[in-house]
């Protein structure tokens, strides 16, 4: 059903109609919906939601319209929405939320609920422990197919996820895991013991929240249990929560690597100042630090004057330098993101791009020494400089480009960081300095 059939449903004021369709259309798509709605429609229609529906959508709302939300109900109204979210959903929701409302939310909860939710909010925030749930079903391995079927109808119909079931012993320390499927297919009087595997796949709790994502995308999991330094099983993080984790930290990069401050809102949801001081730090860090490329060409002042036909080819070597050192340092980049590149690979990755430079930098320089000579006029002197010039640039931009990242990543710094704004400031200042290097040598200035 469409965002436009239900709008019609509210306006027509057909809310049985309207709850029922709510009720049977996905969640992210009530959301949807619900985001249209006006500030007087949205807590009207929301209050008029099953409870379970209603904690389904709620869920998927954006920070902004569930603190709306929150603000219209009652505490009892409130309560019966807490006790019915996950409890990884509780806890984003207070995470996103201003003090005083945490604490309203917190008292409206139950005793047990909120003893578990201010667990979960002891853990850091880019820690697995801050995305996991503890919503799983768990067995023992002494059960039989039967028995443990029995048991996970009784228990798994308010767990987040029953697809798959760990199996642990009395003291909660995990010794294996078992997809339903293999229960199904299994005889009812096998032990769990002899159908559980025992090679398992998990994290810690206070591993970063990447190697959790990382982990559920390479291994193809739908969900990664969640121990402690004993082993003991005390979480899971589901593949929904990962591919949240992989959208938020590709996000964050992607902003880092345009030299603008990460953000966790939508782009129509921030203020204009809000995004002014996000971008304006960077932009003043990265002009102020190509004032090194200013003071080089005052220093070669008295050369450019003699041979003012060099100027013509400072922005295409400064931005043939900047693109190549850009292309490296993605590549590179994305490579640490995905755990492909290590430390110890820099020197593999120095000779490699290192080939790669000098042969994209002998293409380049060819082409540029044809352009020089036939376009633009120049003599065949200057063509050669600009050729040389090209060539070496390519190189240290490509080297560059492959070392900061890595280098930061080591030093504990965001490699992103090190992506173009900064390598293209530093082959900037480079490009020019060997530019009239190579200009001195061979004309004599």
């Amino acid at each position: 059903m469409t965002i436009e059939t239900l709008s019609e449903l509210l306006h027509e004021r057909k809310f049985s109609a309207l709850i029922e369709a709510l009720d049977e259309i996905n969640a992210v798509d009530a959301a949807e919906f619900m985001a249209t709605l006006t500030d007087e429609e949205l807590p009207t229609v929301f209050r008029l939601l099953k409870k379970d529906t209603a904690a389904e959508i709620f869920a998927e709302l954006s920070p902004d319209l569930q603190e709306q939300i929150v603000k219209s109900m009652s505490d009892k109204e409130l309560s019966g929405v807490m006790e019915e979210l996950f409890i990884d959903d509780a806890v984003d929701l207070l995470e996103e939320m201003p003090a005083s409302m945490v604490s309203r939310i917190l008292k409206t909860t139950s005793p047990e609920r909120r003893h578990e939710i201010n667990r979960f909010l002891k853990y850091p925030e880019d820690s697995v422990g801050s995305i996991m749930t503890s919503e799983w079903v768990s067995i023992y391995s002494s059960l039989t197919v039967e028995k443990a079927v029995e048991y996970i109808r009784k228990t798994g119909i308010d767990k987040e996820t029953v697809y798959v079931i760990y199996v642990t012993d009395p003291r909660k320390i995990l010794v294996g895991i078992l997809e339903l499927r293999d229960l199904l297919f299994a005889k009812p009087e096998e032990l769990i013991s002899d159908l559980m595997q025992t090679s398992i796949i998990s994290v810690q709790t206070t591993d970063d929240r990447e190697v959790a994502a990382n982990a559920i995308s390479k291994y193809d999991l739908l969900a990664l249990p969640v121990v402690d330094s004993e082993n003991r099983l005390v979480g899971i993080v589901t593949v929904d929560d990962a591919v949240d984790v992989i959208q938020e930290e590709a996000t964050a990069d992607i902003e880092m690597m345009a030299a603008i401050t990460p953000t966790d809102k939508p782009y129509l949801q921030i203020g204009v100042f809000s995004t002014f001081l996000s971008r304006i730090p960077w932009l003043l860090i990265l002009m102020l630090s190509a004032t090194f490329t200013g003071i080089i060409i005052t220093h070669y002042e008295s050369a450019l004057g003699q041979m003012v036909v060099l100027t013509a080819f400072i922005p295409l070597l400064m931005n043939t330098g900047g693109n190549a050192g850009s292309q490296t340092s993605v590549t590179v980049i994305r490579g640490l993101s995905l755990g492909e590149l290590r430390m110890g690979n820099i020197f593999r990755i120095l000779w490699k791009e290192l080939r790669v430079s000098i042969l994209c930098g002998l293409v380049l320089s060819v082409v540029v020494f044809g352009k020089a000579m036939l376009l633009d006029r120049a003599s065949a002197e200057v063509a050669l400089i600009v050729a040389v010039t090209v060539l070496a640039t390519v190189v240290f931009a490509k080297l560059v480009g492959a070392c900061l990242p890595i280098l930061a990543k080591r030093l504990g710094f965001d490699p992103t960081v090190m992506a173009s704004p900064f390598i293209t400031t530093i082959v900037d200042a480079v490009t020019l300095l060997i530019y009239f290097a190579v200009a001195s040598s061979v004309l004599e200035l």
